[in-house]
């Protein structure tokens, strides 16, 4: 790896993606380094460290849980495509939509339904992309503990990834999307 010295960038504007090596294209770039996390520590947790095993353990705004059923419950993506991005997951530790029982699957499809029907009332969303990535190979982040994705979508919104649609911005803090999406549940 070659290290530079401060003077060797004199002039170039560092914030300005156009100024920076490499050939142009269509892209502009939006810097994400708090997604470095999630990028360094790895997307596959030891079975004893699963997000979604400790996620219930924890308070609801701890763990960014928006709503708990009997077998299964709603809690924002912590690196979410788009604000609103909701995850359901069972409490039981299970890969593949395949090992869960009737009860959890009816479960994550009630909780999926009301997800729906919550955050197009609070935020007005147009349509969604709804999904579940089986396997490493096929692109589960946390791929030993089932999860399905509700990733609400607006007329004028990038493309489902934003690596492809050119940028992505994410206008509201999770924290208060949290609390708006929670009080907004029914009972």
């Amino acid at each position: 790896m070659t290290s530079y010295g401060a003077d060797e960038f004199e002039g170039i504007q560092t914030d300005v993606s156009s100024e920076l090596a490499g050939v142009p294209d269509a892209f502009q770039r939006l810097w994400t380094p708090h997604r470095l996390v999630y990028i360094q520590d790895g997307q596959q947790p030891d079975e004893h460290s699963c997000p979604f095993c400790r996620a219930p353990e924890l308070s609801d705004e701890q763990s960014l849980i928006v709503a708990r059923g009997e077998h299964a419950y709603v809690l924002l993506n912590l690196f979410p495509y788009n604000s609103g991005h909701l995850l359901v997951c069972p409490y039981r530790h299970i890969a593949t939509y395949d090992q869960a029982t009737p009860e959890e699957v009816a479960e994550i499809g009630e909780l999926t339904q009301t997800a729906m029907r919550v955050v197009k009332d609070v935020s007005r969303c147009d349509g969604f992309n709804i999904g579940m990535n089986q396997g490493r190979i096929a692109g589960a982040g946390i791929a030993e503990h089932l999860h399905q994705h509700i990733v609400p979508r607006w007329a004028l919104d990038a493309n489902f990834f934003p690596i492809i649609a050119k940028t992505k911005a994410l206008p509201r803090l999770l924290g208060e999307v949290r609390q708006e999406i929670a009080e907004a549940w029914p009972a």
